[in-house]
């Protein structure tokens, strides 16, 4: 019997999270961290925010934001992975942060009431979940008016022949890094399973649309293999147009 999604991805990150800061930079050659100060510059956090960090990891995108939103502003990082939030409860911990609270909690079914945040990210997060759709929607709804959704993922390139580097790179690579480097060969093999499943960056848009947003913008990386989407919830004049 074929094990579900969500069980799988909690043990692979359960049994990674020591080593998956380091894994991170060797498998993107440390471009994540480029790509989001990119994303970050063309979010303008406003100080005094409140942000959720959707699947978290080890929360450094949630630690940016709260240096974002300033002291009068909080940010909730959440994550399924115990083991993973543990790292980013360490790297809090040696921080003067104040205003960061890190939650076990699922991405399908958020334990925060509608219209809680300004900004709900998710970086390198969403392939992972069962169902893109139901994170979306979760995203959407507890999202106030004119809030902001950040997607950071991998993209299928429409480049033919990056598509093409792409998938060897995945496919063959990044299982034997995870094997001689972080001696975790079938958890990585299962990482480069939902990078190569993930849809390209018009499709995901669509995803966007379909869960509610009202427009969504793309900036593609490192030709099209990565892509941030920002998405805007609708306001509450632009609904009473409608």
């Amino acid at each position: 019997m074929q094990q579900p999604k969500e069980e799988k991805v909690h043990a692979v990150f359960e049994s990674i999270y020591d080593k998956y800061d380091y894994m991170n930079s060797v498998i993107s050659f440390s471009l994540h961290k480029r790509w989001r100060k990119d994303v970050m510059k063309q979010m303008q956090v406003r100080p005094g925010s409140i942000a959720l960090d959707i699947c978290c990891g080890t929360g450094d995108w949630t630690l940016q934001l709260a240096e974002a939103v300033g002291k009068e502003g909080k940010v909730i990082g959440l994550d399924f992975s115990r083991n993973m939030l543990s790292i980013g409860e360490g790297k809090l911990k040696k921080t003067a942060s104040t205003n960061v609270t890190f939650v076990e909690g699922n991405a399908l079914a958020l334990p925060f009431p509608d219209e809680s945040f300004d900004y709900v990210t998710i970086g390198f997060g969403l392939r992972n979940v069962a169902s893109y759709e139901t994170a979306l929607r979760e995203m959407h709804r507890v999202l106030k008016k004119d809030g902001l959704a950040v997607c950071l993922e991998t993209s299928q390139p429409e480049n033919k022949n990056i598509r093409s580097l792409y998938s060897l790179y995945f496919t063959k690579m990044m299982p034997a890094l995870g094997k001689y480097v972080a001696n975790s060969y079938n958890e990585y093999s299962w990482l480069q399973e939902s990078t190569m499943a993930f849809p390209n960056k018009n499709t995901l848009t669509s995803l966007f649309i379909k869960s509610g947003f009202q427009r969504v913008q793309v900036t593609p990386y490192s030709m099209g293999t990565v892509a941030a989407h920002f998405a805007q919830k609708a306001s509450r004049m632009s609904e009473g147009v409608q």
